[in-house]
């Protein structure tokens, strides 16, 4: 990928703002080196680990904490032919090891869920031998331990000894000689790898010995007595004796580790990428985004696209308030049609059309390098694997280049690698040149991208280059929104029209004075080139729609939502059904078994609960949408959901719906549960039903003359039921009585999910006695 347009889109700084979010210095280095990729195969797979290390860190079965860097202790055992290890170095390896083994149990726990995940953590067993050899020889404090070999378990035994005979020693001669109080410190201390007294200097000359150093003070002198003398000689011995043991130790780690070195390097990049990963998701949650897939052939729709950076740093702002970034991101919609290959952006300056352009690349270098994007769900790239961004100032005065040749220079630099795979994002092209010529050269370059099939996405203000767009085959014209009250932009992209610059309205927001606006006005009238009336009218129409779009969008969504909550509600009701069938299936065999029941009864119940089961099934399909012309006002009608007549009140032909009479309780219904017709109300049949029949009880519930605790946990089973049963609302006869009944019913339905709204009843229908419930 060119370093050039890296640079351009800010990439590098979207690598900083992942690598803030490693745990390891190793893990920010892999981030900050982390670049798009141009095998499809390589994408797909890096997104779906993604995925996976995602729900793995979500199950909340294993957290990843904070490891040392071992790179350079790994670097240097492998460059040397006999290294000598440091034990700072050799704890971080123990510690890194230790993880990785810990990371991969947990791993392999999830395998069959997380083939790659899986198949990275068992690119390599783990090293075994070092690590036992690590957990044997190197303890939580950093040093060797005792038990590292024999050897060095009896030179350490030694030194203890001695050391305890030197204490003992000395404080016998402190005692025996009354020198205690000669003694700066507690009886000894070492000085030179040796034991010595601390005393105060005004007492040399007094015992016969070896003086080896005074204090900085020179109040103090460390001073050996002659009867140290033989056991501080002991002790240098064993001293050596200890090193040349802590070498041998030392040379067996770092053999085991030659020996293993594949092992550890793998169980080594395996933290790293989990590292990676980890920072990954948390850079996804950041941005509420998600890894957008390419796909071969697809069209560009990314739909709510926010710029990565100005989403990080809106984030910022709203958990800081002293930060001074954008506070809200408004998202574009960033979408081509089947068969485009050119979206033309246009309309006033900073309404967004070079945030459009960074949005678009920045994205797809992201998704190219495995990274997830702010995007919402249904997101989809075609497959580019190079993407060459001409944004921001091309002048270069140490090469005497101008900002259009630095343009074109680079356009004829990668001009024959240009292809159906390649993203060419193009801002004020040819802007630095005669306008005219400028703009003609933009559409012939547009015309040679079209003929190579590359993707290309343009900002521009150039009249001929709108015009352009709305008539080329292949092209599609966006334009960038504008509030025509206030000129402010709104950062939202309109499709298929074009847009008018709001130079003079930009000039003025940002103090250029009124008369120098004037004069410009003049100057354009008198051109006859002002069609900004026309723009203003094209653009207040397309703002129109964009609000309208935005509210259809709305209610798709909610009824979307409404419709998988019935679907859920439909599929549990469906599951107790079946619960119930199985129930009754398994009791009526217990009866044949046990001789209560014949065969042929048997028999015979069975048949009865299959006809039942098949009509509950129908009972729970959709009825088709009903024909209103077959409903009248005060004509009788079928509640097929209650078996019950009722008598039609009210038609509402545009909702669907009917408000009915149905033994003197008035509620609207769907005319999809209504059959027209006085119909007679099928009857019970059987002894064994395959259903729960839904009672009257359902419609209203009469609570009155019992316990305010059996009333509220009868209740709530009722409303369960109802709102199961699909009704919109219910009655609850609770009576006036003391009031305390009524207030606890009222108290569980101003909580209780599902309900919408519940109002005591008018007088004639109960009045204060009785409450009235309509569900959601």
């Amino acid at each position: 990928m060119d370093e050039r347009t890296l640079r351009a889109l800010e990439f590098p700084r979207v690598l900083e703002r992942l690598s803030a979010f490693c745990l390891s210095e190793a893990g920010k280095e892999a981030a900050l080196e982390l670049r798009p990729m141009d095998d499809a195969e390589d994408i797909r797979r890096s997104q779906y680990l993604y995925d996976e290390i995602r729900d793995w860190f979500a199950e909340g079965d294993f957290s990843l904490v904070s490891f040392p860097d071992i790179s350079g202790l790994l670097a240097y055992v492998r460059g040397h032919a006999d290294p000598l290890l440091e034990m700072d170095g050799l704890w971080a390896l123990k510690s890194a090891l230790g993880l990785a083994r810990r990371v991969a149990e947990s791993i392999h726990a999830g395998a069959s869920r997380r083939p790659l995940l899986d198949a990275l953590a068992c690119s390599q067993p783990m090293p075994e031998m070092s690590l036992s050899a690590l957990n044997r020889c190197v303890g939580d404090d950093g040093y060797l331990k005792d038990e590292s070999s024999p050897g060095l378990l009896l030179v350490r035994s030694e030194l203890r000894g001695i050391h305890q005979n030197c204490m003992r020693r000395v404080k016998d001669f402190a005692d025996k000689y009354n020198i205690a109080h000669y003694l700066q410190d507690d009886y000894m201390t070492l000085s030179s790898d040796r034991y010595v007294l601390p005393l105060k200097a005004n007492f040399k000359g007094r015992i016969q010995g070896i003086i080896h150093d005074y204090s900085n003070t020179g109040e103090t002198l460390y001073f050996e007595p002659l009867f140290l003398v033989e056991q501080n000689n002991r002790l240098q011995e064993l001293k050596q004796q200890e090193r040349e043991e802590e070498r041998k130790v030392l040379r067996l780690l770092a053999d085991l580790l030659n020996q293993e070195m594949p092992q550890v390097l793998s169980a080594w990049e395996l933290l790293i990428a989990l590292d990676l990963g980890q920072a990954k998701c948390a850079l996804g949650s950041a941005l509420n985004g998600r890894c957008v897939p390419l796909e071969e052939g697809a069209t560009l729709n990314l739909p709510a696209a926010r710029h990565p950076l100005l989403v990080l740093e809106a984030a910022r702002a709203a958990t800081d308030r002293s930060y001074s970034g954008p506070r809200r991101i408004e998202p574009a919609d960033l979408v081509l049609r089947e068969g485009d290959r050119v979206l033309v952006i246009s309309g006033g300056n900073a309404g967004g059309k070079t945030v459009a352009l960074k949005t678009l690349g920045l994205i797809t270098l992201m998704t190219l390098a495995g990274l997830p994007a702010p995007v919402d769900s249904g997101a989809a790239l075609p497959f580019w694997n190079r993407v060459y961004a001409f944004i921001g100032d091309e002048q270069s005065l140490d090469d005497h280049v101008s900002t259009f040749t630095g343009q074109i220079h680079h356009l004829s630099s990668i001009w024959e690698d240009l292809d159906e795979h390649a993203l060419v994002l193009l801002d004020e092209f040819g802007a630095g040149t005669d306008p005219s010529q400028g703009a003609a050269l933009a559409q012939a370059v547009l015309d040679g991208l079209l003929e190579k099939g590359a993707y290309t996405v343009t900002a521009t203000h150039f009249p001929a280059l709108k015009s352009y767009a709305l008539t080329r085959e292949g092209v599609r014209a966006a334009s960038v929104l504008f509030d025509n009250n206030t000129k402010k932009p709104l950062f939202h992209l309109a499709y298929d029209q074009v847009g008018a610059s709001q130079a003079l309205d930009v000039a003025r927001e940002h103090g250029l004075p009124e008369s120098v606006l004037r004069r410009a006005e003049h100057y354009l009238l008198m051109d006859g080139d002002d069609a900004s009336a026309v723009m203003d009218r094209l653009n207040e129409l397309a703002r129109q729609r964009e609000e309208e779009l935005a509210r259809m969008k709305d209610e798709e969504r909610r009824l979307r939502d409404k419709r998988q909550a019935l679907q859920e509600k439909l599929e549990k009701e469906r599951a107790r059904l079946d619960e119930e069938v199985r129930r009754l299936s398994q009791e009526l065999m217990r009866d044949y078994k046990s001789g209560k029941a014949t065969a042929k009864q048997t028999q015979k119940e069975m048949a009865k609960l299959r006809a039942d089961l098949a009509q509950s099934a129908r009972d729970m399909d959709e009825h088709p949408a009903a024909d209103p012309s077959k409903f009248t006002v005060g004509g009788e009608v079928l509640h097929r959901q209650w078996n019950k007549k009722a008598v039609v009140r009210e038609l509402n032909e545009k909702a669907g719906k009917a408000k009915i009479d149905m033994g003197g309780v008035t509620m609207w219904a769907p005319l999809a549960d209504l059959e027209p017709g006085a119909a007679e109300a099928a009857k019970p049949k059987g002894t064994v039903t395959a259903r729960v029949s839904r009672p009257i009880s359902y419609l209203r519930l009469d609570l009155r003359g019992k316990r305010a605790d059996l009333a509220l946990a009868e209740l709530e089973q009722f409303l369960d039921r109802s709102l199961l049963s699909g009704t919109e609302g219910v009655e609850i006869v609770h009576g006036r009585g003391t009031g305390a009944l009524r207030k606890a019913v009222h108290e569980l339905l101003r909580t209780f999910p599902g309900v919408a709204s519940y109002s005591l009843a008018p007088e004639d229908q109960g009045g204060d006695g009785m409450t009235q419930v309509l569900f959601r």
